[in-house]
């Protein structure tokens, strides 16, 4: 009996999956990835000047790296890429399910990507939600920034930390936060609560702010999904902030001060 399209389009889609790697560059996002026990590292490709300088990272790791010279630097990254002498090849981490990240922490703080599809703006989204102690930043599988070298790189070993998860449908994982006790506040210039009131006598409780893509903004699903539409208290009309510089603001302006 021949299988039905979606089972099988389900099927390519899970061995996909199971295939992808992932190339890293650069010295601190590849001792960074070297050091993390629950990444599965691949095939390490390295100058003889980049392996002395991660040679503790190489024993931990326990894996035999591939010495090159550095004009015939053979990874197969962007030739643009400064990698320093240093290519990691990796599975993408597991971080687990939704609910498991989310709950547990107090008062916990979660980032969620409408369609920011820029790596260097998720990585330093990352950044931000390390340094700002939020339990996860989630995008998307389709429209939003997958783990690349690029994003590694601008992350600065946030990404082997910072548990970054991208689900199927991001109005359903709002529902999902909803429905174990998060407040769900949209990013919206045009809104006309800041986080600070929206928040007020509430900082006790989860919170989860969603960001959109400079330019368009939040889908109007996204809108409709949240619990409410709130803008970062500016001090006057000079433009819209970089969304990676709007996360960290949220982020610190929903927090227990």
């Amino acid at each position: 009996m021949k299988k039905p399209k979606w089972v099988v389009e389900k099927e390519q889609a899970r061995k996909a999956a199971a295939a992808e790697t992932v190339w890293l560059f650069g010295l601190h996002a590849v001792r960074d990835a070297l050091e993390n026990p629950d990444r599965v590292k691949l095939r390490l490709i390295v100058t003889l000047n980049a392996k002395d300088k991660l040679a503790e990272a190489i024993a931990a790791a326990g894996i035999e790296p591939e010495i090159v010279d550095p004009r015939k630097f053979n990874a197969p990254i962007d030739p643009g890429s400064v990698h320093q002498g240093a290519a990691l090849e990796v599975k993408p981490l597991d971080w687990g399910r939704l609910e498991d990240v989310c709950v547990g922490q107090e008062c916990p703080r979660v980032i969620l990507l409408d369609r920011v599809t820029d790596p260097h703006n998720v990585g330093a989204i990352l950044r931000s939600a390390e340094v700002l102690g939020a339990s996860a930043v989630i995008g998307t599988r389709h429209h939003s920034a997958p783990e690349t070298g690029a994003l590694a790189k601008t992350a600065s070993g946030a990404l082997e930390r910072q548990p970054y998860l991208r689900v199927r449908n991001l109005s359903e994982a709002i529902t999902e936060l909803q429905g174990i006790g998060y407040i769900v506040l949209g990013l919206d210039g045009e809104a006309e609560e800041t986080i600070e009131t929206a928040l007020a006598g509430r900082r006790d409780r989860a919170v989860a702010l969603v960001l959109g893509a400079e330019g368009p903004g939040l889908r109007q699903k996204t809108k409709d999904t949240v619990d409410k539409l709130v803008k970062i208290d500016a001090a006057g009309g000079f433009g819209s902030l970089n969304v990676s510089n709007a996360a960290a603001i949220a982020l610190y302006a929903s927090r227990e001060h």
